[in-house]
């Protein structure tokens, strides 16, 4: 299934990606820095969801309290829970 979400706080205007068997899949940014976000998407391809959110949670851009990877993880957390 394809969930969307959409951040706050970050230069990406939404998130996509799917969940199956508890993996990441497919994960897509809409604006934010094209090229490290692509990254981001690439490293989390097939990771176990609490493993994203243990790694992406708290990390933060410039003097922003949150950033794009840390708004995936809040994506995910709200579905998984």
């Amino acid at each position: 299934m394809e969930y969307t979400y959409i951040p706050s706080k970050t230069c990406s205007r939404e998130i996509k990606f799917e969940i199956e068997n508890n993996k990441i899949k497919n994960v897509r940014f809409l604006g934010g820095c094209n090229g490290n976000l692509k990254g981001i998407a690439a490293l989390v391809e097939n990771m176990d969801c609490k493993e994203v959110i243990d790694k992406l949670s708290g990390i933060t851009c410039g003097g922003k309290s949150t950033s794009c990877p840390d708004q995936l993880a809040k994506a995910i957390n709200e579905i998984i829970t």
